[in-house]
């Protein structure tokens, strides 16, 4: 069956675009590519449902730019004919970065704009007005660049693309949608492409597209479990952070791997929490500047950090929904006062590419089954393998059971294993870890987060065009350093061997240490004589025991020369 799948060549795409697939790297299309980029180039509207992970993008790039290239053989003229519309800024800057790489070998014939971030609508325009080919960006930042005559789509229009179209009416842009169809042409060809077919992408369907041709491909939602195996495990608040310490600091989990909380406080005091034990980490939220946020996915995916902390904000249209925290209902009113404002056009779950994610771990369950999918969605992309993980409180137990129904499907098999943890062996962290809970207090968290958005916009804003200049300098500017508003003890960032359960040991790995001591050792000079003191009779003054011979063997060394 391998044999008989459509190849890339076989698509008749122009020899450009064939040589910058060869240079991703891509020997052959993915199945939601393989069926919708033929569709697509015969002139059909879309409506695809496929996974996370699936090459969505590609498969609607791909015409884009094939339809754009085929016109500019007989129409001259620059105008803007293809219109991205996307849920994130996060996003925007993805399917920027994609067209461009797809453009590599036709970047004069195909231009491409991202105006999904929130700079003046004059710094923009600009760009606008040397009218691109295609043009990304959210609803609500594309309509503001239609009034204000920045943009005409009426008479060049001819291909609309709205990515994660089931975000769109959730992030609060059905009224800027509705508004915006007002200013594009009567006939253009229409996708949609999402991970989930919701009452909200049906509606956009009824606004949007004639006669559509609708893909549901894969009928599951997340990969099998070959490719992606989910855990869940049940466990309170304080046993949270005891599983976690002990996961991370034990490296029982290993590669890059995203960590989810349900608030931006409680990202912070999680990182405060890692901090203790010297365990770095970055925190993504909507607070950040776009910047910031953009900088610190792009480095997570080459590699820099192994450990991002991110909220999903799922109540992005009402940022106080998605502040509530389990410590009380008070908070709205006092982060309002601080004038603290979420990016409404934010979205770390969803959509966005991390790359190689090898686990994601819920450290607080997602309130919704979608939220959920999006979720783990970020691992176990493309054929990649990836595991989830799930810490589940009482107070979750019943969105646990809404997860489980939903992705059972007709086996009857829950696609969530319990995770087979002993606690009681690792209950000698647990001092380690009230220890360092009691120095992460509300002030400290309080305190993190306002440094932490100060040198960020800081390093956005101030050092934008020194970057823009250097920008090699920009690889060096970090995102995971200490904030260290809390107290930190340094004996908690080493584990004694006595303390690692006999069942672990064979797992966790020692060797790392002796290989690190047999080096100090290795490397201290000539000159000292390293008594064994510590090992003499007890009562021995050390003091008295240590001898130095430094001056006679620098004195040899003198003579020798």
């Amino acid at each position: 069956m391998a044999a008989e799948r459509l190849q890339f060549h076989e698509m008749g795409l122009d020899d450009r675009l064939l040589k910058a697939v060869a240079d991703l790297g891509w020997s052959q299309p993915t199945l939601i590519q393989e069926k919708a980029i033929p569709l697509a180039l015969e002139g059909k509207d879309l409506l695809a449902r496929a996974r996370t992970g699936s090459g969505k993008t590609a498969a609607y790039a791909i015409p884009v730019i094939q339809r754009i290239l085929a016109s500019k053989q007989s129409v001259r003229e620059q105008d803007v004919r293809a219109l991205i519309l996307v849920p994130t800024k996060e996003l925007g800057q993805q399917v920027q970065t994609m067209i461009r790489q797809l453009t590599a070998f036709c970047s004069r014939d195909v231009r491409v704009a991202d105006i999904s971030r929130k700079a003046d609508l004059s710094a923009q325009r600009p760009i606008l007005m040397e009218k691109p080919d295609v043009v990304v960006g959210t609803p609500s930042r594309v309509l503001a660049h239609l009034n204000a005559q920045n943009l005409v789509l009426n008479s060049s229009l001819e291909t609309l693309v709205v990515d994660e179209a089931d975000l769109l009416f959730s992030f609060g842009f059905e009224a800027d949608l509705k508004s915006l169809l007002c200013h594009l042409p009567k006939i253009y060809q229409s996708f949609l492409m999402s991970a989930t077919l919701t009452e909200d992408v049906q509606a956009l369907k009824e606004l949007l597209l004639h006669n559509p041709v609708i893909l549901k491909l894969q009928g599951s939602q997340l990969p099998d479990s070959s490719q992606l195996q989910q855990y869940s495990i049940k466990c309170e608040e304080e046993d949270k952070f005891l599983l976690i310490y002990t996961l991370l600091r034990l490296q029982l989990v290993q590669g890059k791997t995203l960590l989810f909380v349900g608030a931006v406080d409680r990202c912070y005091r999680l990182k405060l929490f890692l901090e203790q034990f010297g365990i770095p980490a970055c925190v993504l939220n909507s607070e950040l500047p776009i910047h910031s946020r953009c900088h610190i996915i792009g480095q997570f995916n080459q590699g820099f950090y192994d450990y991002i902390i991110a909220t999903d904000e799922q109540s992005l249209a009402d940022p106080g929904a998605a502040a509530q925290t389990p410590a009380g209902k008070g908070k709205k009113k006092s982060a309002e006062k601080r004038g603290r404002t979420k990016d409404k056009e934010y979205g770390v779950s969803r959509g966005v590419d991390f790359q190689n994610v090898a686990n994601v771990i819920n450290f607080d369950f997602p309130p919704t089954v979608e939220s959920y999918i999006h979720r783990v969605g970020r691992t176990a992309r493309a054929d990649n393998p990836g595991t989830a993980l799930s810490f589940i409180s009482h107070t979750e137990l019943g969105l646990l059971s809404e997860v489980e129904e939903a992705l059972t499907g007709d086996h009857g098999d829950s696609v969530l294993k319990p995770y087979k943890f002993k606690m009681d062996e690792i209950e000698g962290f647990r001092y380690r870890c009230r220890d360092a809970m009691r120095s992460v207090t509300k002030q400290a968290v309080r305190e993190a987060r306002l440094k932490e958005i100060k040198q960020e916009l800081l390093n956005s804003e101030k050092l934008k065009t020194y970057f823009e200049d250097n920008p090699r300098d920009l690889q060096l500017l970090r995102h995971d350093k200490d904030l260290h508003p809390a107290v930190v003890k340094p004996h908690l960032k080493n584990v004694p061997e006595y303390l690692i359960p006999e069942t672990l040991r064979s797992v966790v790995s020692l060797s790392g240490r002796r290989r690190r001591k047999r080096m100090r050792e290795k490397s201290k000079p000539e000159g000292v004589v390293k008594t064994s003191f510590k090992k003499n009779v007890q009562g021995k003054n050390p003091l008295k025991s240590f001898r130095y011979t430094g001056g006679r063997s620098r004195k040899g060394k003198a003579g020798q020369s």
